[in-house]
């Protein structure tokens, strides 16, 4: 199975993690890939922050989280040490880490920060190694992609000796996790933004081409679900499945023309798409196959990560990722400050649509 640019990119920057800093040919050799791949990476990686570049060489940013293997002195203001596991430092959970960061330089903590890489079965190992680092309250996005994830792998979080804050996962009602503090985006409260926005423009209830390899995908789905109820619509037909096309390419080729079929058929006047950069190449893949955006199909991706920057720009519905670490990050301070005895809470943000090019209108009704 070929290797995921996200998954390079999670390479990349354990590997400057671990050196403190590296030439880019070194880290070419090191991922196995070629200079110019390598350049762009660091490129792409710098520029949302996550990484300083200097004459050939990067290095792990000064004001950013350290090393996350070993003991570390706390900040020099004496503020407490926050452990954060996340499934990946790009895509999605790069803004999220990015908020998580800010908050606790704000607050003058250190954050120390572990890459899960969606592997659900390394959460607990990987966090005990915060705590190990001297970590004292937590940050927990526990690496789930199947449905049974949670059931699988979740137990251990709600026994961990530290104070814990949830991030982007939301866990069975009652469970032992569901009693923990967490901040979460309200997933259906955006697909129904999109639906919403879409019938608004005249058009029936919308298609859904979506992932299922990840909580923020099954929300989706589900929502997708809510959103028709809430607005008396029957779906036009199933939800087709979308998988990354780089690395299931006949899947993905099958599921475009599962759209495009609903199209030419007139099943369907307009879609929401989940990801972006799935939507990205489905509207890529529909011109060349003479369905255009937004002229025979009105569409919406979910994620707003780089919906933007599509010849023709996505309308997206932006979850409040910076927002979702900044606010985890601050409750997790103040519970430090406050002891056990206070209530928990549960915090959900909601996301915004942005409204674009490929809806086939520019303002917000």
């Amino acid at each position: 199975m070929r290797e995921s640019a996200a998954e390079r990119h999670d390479r990349l920057l354990g590997l400057v993690r671990e050196r403190g800093s590296a030439r880019v040919s070194d880290l070419a050799t090191l991922l196995g890939v070629s200079t110019v791949t390598a350049r762009r990476d660091v490129e792409e990686l710098a520029g949302r922050g996550l990484l300083d570049r200097v004459h050939g060489s990067v290095s792990w940013p000064r004001d950013a989280a350290g090393p996350a293997d070993g003991a570390a002195p706390g900040p020099a203001g004496g503020g407490p040490v926050l452990g954060m596991l996340a499934p990946s430092s790009t895509y999605y959970f790069a803004e999220v880490i990015r908020g998580a960061h800010e908050a606790a330089a704000r607050a003058g903590a250190r954050l120390v920060l572990r890459i899960s890489d969606y592997r659900p079965q390394e959460d607990q190992a990987r966090t005990e190694g915060l705590l190990s680092a001297g970590a004292e309250g937590l940050l927990v996005a526990p690496g789930w992609q199947d449905p049974g994830d949670p059931a699988a792998f979740g137990d251990w979080i709600a026994s961990l000796p530290a104070p814990t804050v949830l991030l982007e996962r939301r866990p069975a009602a009652g469970s032992p996790l569901d009693g923990l503090d967490r901040v979460c985006s309200d997933h259906a409260y955006g697909v129904l933004l999109a639906v919403r926005h879409l019938v608004r423009l005249g058009h029936g209830a919308p298609l859904l081409m979506a992932r299922a390899d990840s909580p923020t995908a099954v929300a989706v789905r589900s929502g997708y679900a809510e959103a028709l109820a809430v607005l008396g619509l029957r779906a036009p037909q199933d939800v087709i499945d979308s998988v990354p096309s780089e690395l299931f390419p006949d899947a993905f080729e099958q599921a475009v023309r599962a759209l495009r079929e609903a199209v030419l058929t007139g099943v369907a006047t307009a879609a929401l798409v989940h990801n972006d950069v799935d939507a990205i190449q489905v509207v890529q893949r529909l011109a060349e196959l003479g369905v255009r955006v937004p002229d025979d199909l009105a569409l919406i991706a979910y994620d707003d990560e780089v919906a933007a920057l599509a010849d023709t720009p996505l309308t997206a519905v932006a979850p409040p990722k910076r927002e979702v670490g900044r606010h985890a990050t601050e409750l997790l301070v103040e519970r430090l400050g406050q002891g056990a005895g206070a209530p928990r809470r549960h915090l959900t943000l909601l996301p915004q649509l942005r409204v674009r090019g490929s809806c086939g209108a520019r303002n917000h009704p």
